[in-house]
Order: C-alpha cells, then structure tokens, then sequence
C-alpha cells in the first residue's frame, strides 16, 4: 500500500483528488493539509510514501515546503502539482531536487500512476512542461528583490515592507523599481505577474 499526504488548499480539489485515489486498490491518503507549513510536522507524524504537493501553498509555497521535507524525510518521496501557466516553478522545483511533477490538468488516471512511479523511485516529468521551463532563465532579481516583490504579492505596502525588513521605504521603494526595470515590467503588480509565472517568487 502506498501511503500518500496531500497537500493542496483548494477544497474542492483537494476533495476531488481524495476521492480518486480512494478508488485505487493500492494507495491511501493518509493525511490531507492545506497549507505549506503543515507539510513537515504532518509527514513526520504519519510518515507517508509519497507526499502530493501543490505549489500555491498559503504561508509556505509547495516548493520550499517540498525541499525541506526532503531534507527531514528523505524516505518520503515528493510529487508536485503545477499549473502549465507557470513553467518557471518547474525550474525552481529542479533546482530544488525535486524530480516528479504532474501539471494540473492532466487526466485522472494519470495521477495514480504518477504517484506508483514517483513511490518507486522513478521520475515523473511532463516533456511539454519541462521544454517550456527551460525557455526562462535564471532569475534576474538580487535576493533583497526577491523578497520585498514576494512581500508586495503579498499585498504589503512600502511602509509595511521596510518595517518587517529594517529598511527605509525608500529603499524599498528602490528595490521595488529595480524589480519592475529586470523583469521588463510595466509597474508592480507586472512585475510580480511576471516573477510568479516565471517562478522566480
């Protein structure tokens, strides 16, 4: 039997794709979380086979949620749910050493052999998602970039931002601008569009 934890914080979906795999013989769900930094504590509390990951995870996103489980349970082997919008988190996802991925939409049945593969070992990548994940480059944002934009996605204001990071508004003002200039955006809210499909977020 293979034991998988599902991570995903759509309800619907997540009740979905339960329902799926209580149909096959071999696998059970044996936890269910909605959020990425239930991920760790659950899969070390029921110590699944396969942990099925949905990358837009509220708190924790599903790839850093994925790479630090696979540093506490290395046994627990890891399958990610991506959106064939968003090549760019497949490019994170690798970096991260994370070797299976089922895009989203795939059909049903596609799923539970996905899970037998990734539970064996084997990798799971989509060819067409994978080809478009390599059309993106490395990020072009600085680390501090990077996380005053994430803090901006997260609707933050300036003000908010400098006072959770120890910095003036001006400067994340600055970074914000030199953001918006390397992603070749329009203003803010491109700017993190972009980032985010591109998985560089």
């Amino acid at each position: 039997m293979i034991r998988v934890l599902l991570a995903e914080d759509m309800h619907m979906i997540r009740a979905a794709l339960t329902a799926l795999l209580r149909l096959e013989s071999d696998i059970e769900v044996v936890a269910e979380v909605t959020k990425g930094d239930e991920i760790v504590p659950e899969a070390l509390r029921v110590r699944p086979d396969v942990a099925v990951v949905d990358i837009d995870l509220p708190v924790v996103d599903g790839i850093t949620a994925a790479a630090t489980l696979r540093e506490r349970l290395p046994s627990c082997r890891i399958l990610v749910l991506t959106a064939m919008g968003q090549p760019g988190n497949v490019r994170r996802a690798l970096a991260a050493g994370i070797e299976a991925f089922l895009v989203k939409d795939a059909p049903g049945d596609r799923l539970a052999d996905a899970i037998r593969r990734t539970a064996a070992g084997l990798r799971v990548l989509d060819a067409e998602l994978v080809s478009a994940a390599m059309e993106y480059g490395e990020s072009p944002l600085t680390p501090r970039e990077t996380t005053v934009l994430k803090e901006a996605a997260r609707g933050a204001s300036a003000e908010d931002i400098a006072a959770r990071l120890h910095l003036s508004p001006g400067t994340v003002r600055n970074y914000l601008t030199g953001a918006i200039t390397k992603t070749g955006a329009r203003n803010k809210i491109d700017a993190i569009r972009i980032a985010q499909d591109a998985g560089w977020l």
